[in-house]
């Protein structure tokens, strides 16, 4: 095993070697955009690795793994992956339906028999695809102390299992750590082994990935890049988080080279069987019939203008995001040792720009009345109530979040019929009489129906 694995290595690096000297200037370019963030002082580090058609275009790290020795970014580094996780999460619950060990639409309860529903019936499939209503527990005040304890895993499932429903099991869909929390309870009780070693057997070992593994706030790791965090605009050591925690949700580490071989197993047909991959990558949906750009611990997107399978994570000290383009087989995985301002989605996504043609436009001209969409739209959304305000300037209009308020309003390109977009969010209107009542906000790992709110005096 430990020579096929060299011999894999050393086959990756000659070809990457190669591809670098063919495309000197695409190597450049792919540099320049990761070097930006590191030069002027927002990020320590990062490693990329791009493929196209099975050849590597780029595998290697920028920048420092350790800012106060001073240490470059070493080949093969290795980073917390945060939320990249719950595709392995997903995977895993897939290869257990395919032995018959479980079914999708199995409830919770089936596994958990204790955990109270609340009197809501919570499938496998709800917790898959963020459409439970089970409450975040990253989102929950009382977490941040939790967080820095060693404690049974149970007491985190009672902290958050007491709290309401967001909504009631597929009505909405909300970003949920607690969900994929559970889903690693319910490997561990189906497999008959911790979540760690069925994931290191069978996902890391069987794909060839032998950089990866389940993280640790003690354990020593070589090539382990250091994380930080971002301060009033300077980079600090991360904040502490036990790795009881993160779990299922959020606990993996890995490096580039092996994020980029799990995108070519995983795509390629190597891991699931048709009927599972079809399973992960197609999209959820509501109970009123509405698809969710989100299939199984891994979204749907549109990036740029193009069709992409991708996730991305953040934990304490770490950025990851991990990008498959099926119409070119292309895959971008960018890791960085900073958590702050640069998100790795968008470096990603000026490489994408490089290595591909320009997508087609598919922005329309807007010839009808803007002021019929202007307003403010209220309802839940991730971190509690969201609100939303729609502005018309003549035929245009802007969005302004206030989850992000502290951002430029977004500008909407018109798509067609009632529906808008900015970066990779979808703004869909409903009207009634001539005039916007209600705005569905699809951030492709949320998608959260707000109403209009009465005019102020009303």
């Amino acid at each position: 095993m430990i020579r096929h694995q060299l011999v894999v290595f050393v086959a990756l690096a000659t070809l990457a070697g190669r591809s670098a000297a063919a495309q000197p200037d695409l190597v450049t370019r792919i540099d320049a955009i990761v070097e930006a963030p590191i030069k002027a002082g927002t990020i320590a580090g990062a490693s990329v690795a791009v493929m196209k058609g099975g050849k590597t275009l780029v595998s290697k790290g920028y920048g420092l793994a350790d800012l106060e020795l001073n240490v470059p970014t070493p080949p093969g580094a290795t980073y917390e992956i945060g939320s990249v996780t719950k595709q392995f999460t997903a995977a895993a619950i897939l290869l257990l339906k395919e032995q018959g060990a479980l079914s999708l639409d199995d409830e919770i309860t089936t596994f958990l028999p204790d955990y109270p529903t609340q009197g809501h019936r919570i499938t496998l499939r709800r917790l898959l695809n963020h459409t439970s209503g089970i409450m975040g527990y990253t989102e929950m005040r009382e977490f941040g102390d939790f967080s820095k304890l060693k404690r049974p895993r149970q007491d985190l499932v009672a902290l958050f299992a007491a709290q309401p429903f967001t909504f009631a099991p597929g009505e909405e869909q909300i970003y949920s750590n607690s969900g994929f929390f559970l889903l690693g309870l319910v490997i561990e009780k189906v497999s008959g082994m911790p979540y760690e070693t069925f994931v290191q057997q069978r996902l890391f070992d069987r794909v060839g990935m032998p950089n990866s593994y389940y993280c640790s706030e003690r354990t020593v790791r070589r090539n382990h890049a250091h994380g930080y965090d971002t301060a009033k605009g300077v980079l600090v050591h991360k904040g502490y988080v036990d790795h009881t925690w993160p779990y299922a949700a959020g606990s993996l580490c890995s490096n580039a080279e092996d994020l980029a071989a799990w995108n070519r197993a995983l795509h390629g047909g190597k891991l699931l069987s048709p009927a599972s991959y079809t399973e992960m990558t197609t999209p959820g949906v509501l109970n009123d019939g509405t698809t969710v750009r989100y299939g199984m611990g891994i979204g749907l997107r549109d990036i740029g203008g193009r069709p992409a399978i991708a996730h991305g994570g953040g934990i304490n000290g770490f950025q990851a995001e991990s990008q498959y383009y099926p119409d070119d087989d292309l895959i971008i995985v960018v890791l960085q040792n900073t958590a702050g301002p640069v998100n790795p989605r968008d470096l990603a996504r000026q490489i994408a720009d490089v290595v591909l043609p320009p997508p087609p436009d598919r922005s329309r001209p807007f010839t009808g009345d803007a002021s019929a969409y202007a307003g403010t739209f209220t309802g839940r959304g991730r971190r509690g109530a969201t609100t939303v305000t729609i502005a018309a300037s003549g035929r245009g209009l802007t969005l302004t979040n206030t989850a992000d308020a502290a951002g430029p309003p977004e500008t909407l390109i018109y798509r067609g019929g009632e529906t808008f977009a900015f970066k990779d969010t979808l703004v869909v209107f409903e009207k009634q009489d001539g005039k916007a009542v209600r705005l569905r906000l699809d951030i492709g790992s949320g998608y959260n129906i707000l109403a209009r709110a009465p005019a102020s005096g009303q």
